[in-house]
């Protein structure tokens, strides 16, 4: 009885645009990278932005998924002299993500908002 080997690598790996292998025995295939990336994601992949805006100290700004969509994962961005990322997080409810700054001398910081949203 034969095995097949499958190698799994990060979402990260696959957008640098790496190839998906799979061993059996002495064969090698190679997946493009663009269909490898696809079979990766999950249902509904959806990257969303908050573009940057200057916001008072401590502010949070919050990015939603559209429609039904959950968040699987985000980041934020702190912008400026001396800013400070305080906080990035998922909201309560698991349907946005949650960006907070601080920017030492100023009274406000530019925060960008990122969110990975799936079905």
């Amino acid at each position: 009885m034969q095995f097949k080997k499958l190698l799994t690598l990060p979402l990260a790996l696959l957008a640098a645009g790496a190839c998906v292998t799979t061993a059996a025995a002495a064969s090698t295939t190679n997946v493009p990278a663009a269909a490898a990336r696809q079979a990766a994601l999950p249902s509904g992949y959806q990257l969303v932005t908050l573009p940057n805006a200057n916001v008072p100290n401590f502010q949070r700004r919050t990015l939603y998924c559209p429609g039904g969509k959950k968040v699987l994962g985000g980041g934020a961005e702190a912008r400026g002299n001396r800013a400070i990322l305080v906080g990035s997080f998922p909201t309560d409810d698991g349907r946005g993500w949650i960006g907070i700054g601080r920017q030492d001398g100023y009274n406000d910081v530019g925060i960008s908002v990122f969110a990975i949203c799936v079905d």
